[in-house]
This record gives structure tokens, C-alpha cells and sequence, in this order.
């Protein structure tokens, strides 16, 4: 199974990610980490990406699920997944599932601003929200609950899933 956390940035999607990865023993991917220096430097100067900044790396995160799934290992992987065609082209088989993080813009623009350690500057979430379409096939939670409540609902789940 392939669980993708999916949301704007400052959602939460690698904190979560990482404590549901460890709490079901899956292996864990931040998709962050898949970008391209060029994209990095773009968006740490406060340009939004394109979808021909995009493409290139969704086809990276789309290698990574294909190598999870033909090896038969389950995946978390933080991916913002904001359009429904990056969605549709990362859900390459019904082992392939999307959890969406919301919540108030208020909140997400604080959180990006505490944060340091990040090349995502929050003078980009407007264009994220901008771009965000909202997800029909996802499990949708508000990020205003503390993280293991977050990751006990999606565990709960899981196991309706399997």
C-alpha cells in the first residue's frame, strides 16, 4: 500500500508522513527531497513553480511508487499532489491511496512562518492555495488536531482499506 500525504505547504505532510511511516514500519518519502536544485532555488526566491517545473519531478515521485508497488513494500510519501492530474498520473494502482491535509490559511501561513529550516517561503501559499484542487478520492483531515490524533485516524483507515 502507498499512502500519499498530500496538501499545501505548512500542512504538515513530512511530520505526518514520517510518525505514520514509523508507526506501521513502512518505508518514508518526502518528495521535497526529489526536486531539482533549479526548483529549490525557484521557489526559495518566492517564484511559484510551473507545470513544466512540475512535470520532471512528479515523474520522479511517480518512479518511486511504481518501485514501491513492484516491490511490493508499503510507502508513505509527502507529496503536495495539488492538481488532479498529478493525482491521477501518482495513482497508478488501486494500492495507491491520498490523505488531505487542510486547514485554515491563518494557521498554515503561521506555521510556514516558524519554520526555518525550509526553502518553501510562506510568500508562496497563496499561489498553492490558488492551485490546490480539492481532492474527491482522498481521506480529508484538519490539521488543527494535534499529529497522533492525525496519524490514529489515518491508521483507522488503513484498516478499512485493507
Amino acid at each position: 500500500m502507498v499512502i500519499v500525504v498530500m496538501g499545501v505547504s505548512g500542512v504538515g505532510k513530512t511530520t505526518i508522513g514520517q510518525q505514520l511511516a514509523a508507526a506501521q514500519a513502512w518505508h518514508f518519502i518526502d518528495a521535497d527531497d526529489l526536486h531539482p536544485e533549479a526548483n529549490r532555488q525557484k521557489m526559495a526566491s518566492g517564484q511559484p513553480l510551473t507545470d513544466a517545473d512540475r512535470w520532471p519531478w512528479l515523474a520522479l515521485v511517480h518512479q518511486q511508487i511504481e518501485a514501491a508497488c513492484s516491490q511490493n513494500q508499503s510507502l508513505v510519501l509527502a507529496c503536495s499532489a495539488l492538481r488532479a492530474e498529478y493525482r491521477a498520473y501518482l495513482h497508478i494502482n488501486q494500492q495507491v491511496h491520498f490523505v488531505h491535509l487542510v486547514g485554515d490559511p491563518s494557521l498554515i501561513q503561521a506555521r510556514l512562518q516558524q519554520r526555518s529550516n525550509h526553502f518553501m517561503p510562506s510568500s508562496l501559499l497563496t499561489s498553492q492555495l490558488a492551485t490546490l484542487e480539492m481532492p474527491s478520492n482522498a481521506l480529508t483531515l484538519n490539521v488543527d488536531a494535534e499529529p497522533n490524533t492525525l496519524v490514529g485516524s489515518i491508521q483507522q483507515w488503513i484498516l478499512g482499506l485493507e
